[in-house]
């Protein structure tokens, strides 16, 4: 395991390409550019599965195959040069899909559509490729946003250390939807809490879990908070316990929160906001799971949207949608605080970025 690679998803209406591949040096943080995966449309969001051998984009489209429906492109990784071989692609059944995850056995994708207000399961055949939909699940409701929350949106898909659970954030719901992985059969089953509901008007958007597995956070793209859950491994239950803002004292201007992510310390949670265009850094007193405001690094670009901690915990790379950039912090182990390593590097419309180690 020598190699640190970094993927970037992207959306190609502009000057993108596809997914961009880069090399990262350990040391310095550096990226170098190695690849590109070419002749997607709009692969913005990625996952990876636990052995490093496959690739899941999303394709956050409308139209897939003549139907109304989004798709997700399969890939297989080179293990040498980290190159991306495409396998197959397959519809997600509900339109506009923007984020997904891969079961630890490699067994399942699930995909959250955020058009289509819905969650499909796909099944991973033994060669990396994807099969036809094993199980689709349209979400009801409204809440309180009649602009952003007419109908349900699911945002993202983050499944439990014990790989029984799955948790979709529904930003039009304002609701944690969980579910019971049945990875034999490839369905999901509402959990015996089915949901964790949040304030009205919050729009959950993305979370995490805290390496101890006793605390959960989530990030709301609309009111621009935290929430803080203290979470059951056994049951899959979340139970709120806090709510922190991610913007400074009087801020005042439009932001929408983005990405959230806990250090592998367990020490620091950083988010993205866009608008602000910082990331968000809070302190864990992990006592208790509850966050304390640690400062706000700018981003040096417009509207971050994902970020990455890379796998040594040294460095944060966050991708500015925007102005077409990413930045490289080095990480203060100490204090969590970012320090700017390079000047922002040119890339198109980046979205997403994951890393591997190879």
């Amino acid at each position: 395991m020598n190699n640190i690679l970094a993927y970037v998803g992207t959306y190609t209406h502009g000057k993108s390409e596809g997914i961009y591949i880069y090399k990262m040096d350990k040391s310095s943080g550096a990226l170098e550019m190695v690849g590109v995966a070419k002749g997607l449309n709009n692969p913005s969001y990625l996952a990876i599965d636990s052995q490093n051998r496959y690739l899941y984009a999303v394709n956050e489209i409308g139209k897939f195959a003549d139907k109304s429906s989004g798709a997700v492109s399969a890939f297989s990784i080179n293990p040498k040069t980290g190159e991306l071989s495409l396998l197959n692609q397959q519809a997600t059944v509900g339109t506009g899909p923007c984020h997904l995850s891969v079961d630890k056995t490699c067994r399942l994708v699930v995909v959250a559509n955020y058009g289509g207000g819905s969650v499909t399961a796909l099944p991973i055949n033994p060669d990396g490729s994807l099969g036809e939909a094993s199980d689709f699940i349209q979400h009801e409701g409204s809440s309180v946003d009649s602009r952003r929350q007419e109908k349900p949106h699911a945002h993202s898909v983050t499944l439990d250390k014990s790989n029984r659970h799955a948790y979709i954030c529904d930003l039009g719901l304002d609701k944690i939807m969980i579910y019971q992985l049945d990875l034999d059969n490839g369905k999901l089953k509402p959990n015996e809490q089915p949901w964790a509901k949040v304030k009205g008007g919050a729009g959950p958007r993305h979370f995490a879990f805290h390496p101890n597995n006793k605390y959960a956070y989530v990030i709301n793209e609309l009111d621009n908070t935290v929430i803080a859950f203290n979470y059951d491994e056994n049951t899959g239950g979340l139970n709120e316990i806090q709510t922190i803002n991610t913007l400074p004292e009087g801020f005042s201007e439009t932001s929408y929160c983005a990405d959230i992510h806990v250090h592998q310390s367990g020490k620091y949670v950083y988010g993205s906001n866009r608008g602000h265009d910082s990331i968000v850094i809070f302190k864990v007193d992990e006592k208790t799971g509850k966050l304390s405001l640690v400062g706000h690094e700018s981003t040096q670009g417009k509207f971050p949207r994902g970020f990455v901690i890379d796998p040594t915990g040294n460095f944060l790379v966050v991708s500015n949608q925007n102005s077409d950039n990413m930045v490289i912090f080095r990480i203060d182990h100490s204090t969590g605080k970012l320090m700017p390593a390079f000047p922002p590097m040119e890339v198109p419309a980046p979205v997403c970025v994951k890393m591997i180690q190879i």
